[in-house]
């Protein structure tokens, strides 16, 4: 896997920031694409489901490997 890097998000319009492995980024673009939703939304619902112990790039690469593993 490569680095992680930072991307841009907003939620509940608030900018903010995730740094993921490209691969996840992708898996992550590829899901809310597959479910009609704009990236934004996708990463609103799964920060609304998150825990307060687990940050928002943890929980979009959980969220990414139960959407496979699924």
């Amino acid at each position: 896997m490569s680095r992680p890097a930072k991307h841009s998000l907003t939620l509940h319009g608030h900018r903010t920031s995730v740094s993921l492995e490209p691969e996840f980024w992708k898996a992550f673009q590829d899901i809310a694409s597959a479910r009609g939703l704009p990236l934004n939304a996708l990463a609103a619902e799964i920060d609304n489901a998150r825990g307060v112990d687990r940050g928002l790039a943890s929980a979009i690469r959980v969220y990414v490997l139960d959407y496979y593993r699924g």
